[in-house]
């Protein structure tokens, strides 16, 4: 999927191909934004637009603040907070908390940040019933070891190979605390990948608040907005599935007044693709192993960034039906589900 005023990359360094799966509404669409210029006061308001690679993923920062000093200082900091997390939660460096959990089965005296982030994973895969899940790793590493090797099968992996993996598979079985974190099968394994761009952009934007930022709105793979627009309206992002059409499907407009979802996120099979024929791809139902086809792309609308994340990856591997269920039990969220047809649906908790 793709939205804009700009991507879903993962947080591991990829074999495989990717595509970006946001994009700013204003270029995709030609919705330009209007001259800036701040009401009453006859000045410009103070832009900084930082544009850089973290995470995997191009990203971009939009800021306003009339102190140029202020815009610097904030800019530095928020790398640095993208950098600092990158190295908790980053499946491509070897260095990384997760890397190291992952190697050894355990992880002893985590970050703070690490027992919040599994903490809020946990209560999603509770929440989703199972859909979300963060331990899928090892099914990632089935497919793409069998798509890797020449002649592979173009169905797949053998079923039972499927179902010894599935085994390996379930967030119930990480035990998490302070003093540290313990996967309970061997050959476990995590990827925060369905959450983790989400609690970094909600980091970032706590900071940037710290900071005086009043008016910021944040690409990190997800969006996440901080007050609206210096023209006074609110921060807009659009919706597509370049695969489906070029055409953008929905607008959506973050934070302004209180109470209105000031965080998006959007979860598309599209981003990484195992074959040639995009049958298979990084979105695993955890029930069955299998990359689900129900939903081409789904978006979420939600108070923090995180909690639209990880939402948006139980959507897109969840039966459709099951989807206004889902937000219902989560509340105050709102969904847009992108069928495979081209057709879509608003989905309301």
């Amino acid at each position: 999927m793709s939205a804009t005023e700009s991507s879903r990359d993962h947080l591991r360094a990829p074999p495989l191909s990717r595509r970006r799966a946001l994009t700013v509404i204003a270029a995709a669409a030609g919705l330009a934004l209007p001259s800036p210029v701040r009401a009453n006061s006859g000045r410009q308001p103070a832009l900084l637009r930082w544009r850089g690679r973290a995470l995997g993923a191009e990203t971009t920062i939009t800021l306003y603040h009339p102190e140029s000093a202020v815009r610097q200082r904030a800019i530095i900091a928020a790398v640095q907070e993208i950098e600092r997390l990158e190295r908790e939660f980053s499946l491509y460096r070897p260095d990384s908390a997760l890397s190291r959990l992952n190697r050894q089965g355990h992880l002893e005296r985590p970050s703070l940040d690490m027992i919040r982030l599994l903490g809020d994973a946990t209560r999603l895969g509770a929440l989703s019933r199972g859909a979300f899940d963060v331990s899928v790793q090892p099914l990632w590493r089935l497919y793409a070891d069998h798509f890797s090797r020449p002649e592979a099968d173009p169905a797949g992996p053998p079923q039972a190979a499927i179902e010894r993996t599935r085994r390996l598979v379930d967030y119930r079985a990480i035990v998490s605390d302070r003093k540290g974190v313990r996967l309970a099968r061997p050959g476990m394994a995590l990827t925060l990948n369905g959450i983790a761009q989400g609690y970094i952009a909600d980091r970032v934007a706590a900071l940037l608040a710290d900071h005086g930022i009043a008016a910021v709105l944040l690409d990190l793979g997800e969006f996440r907005a901080i007050g609206h627009h210096p023209e006074g309206r609110p921060w807009r992002v659009g919706i597509r599935l370049p695969e489906v059409t070029e055409e953008v499907l929905r607008a959506v407009e973050l934070g302004q007044t209180a109470g209105s979802p000031t965080a998006l996120a959007t979860s598309s099979g599209s981003g990484t693709r195992f074959d040639a024929a995009g049958r298979f791809h990084h979105l695993f139902d955890p029930a069955s192993g299998r990359c689900p086809d129900g939903v081409a792309g789904a978006t979420v609308m939600a108070d923090t960034t995180a909690r639209a994340d990880g939402l948006s990856t139980a959507l897109a591997v969840m039966a459709p039906e099951e989807a206004a269920k889902l937000l219902r039990r989560a509340g105050r969220a709102r969904g847009f589900l992108v069928h495979a047809d081209g057709s879509s649906t608003v989905v309301d908790a």
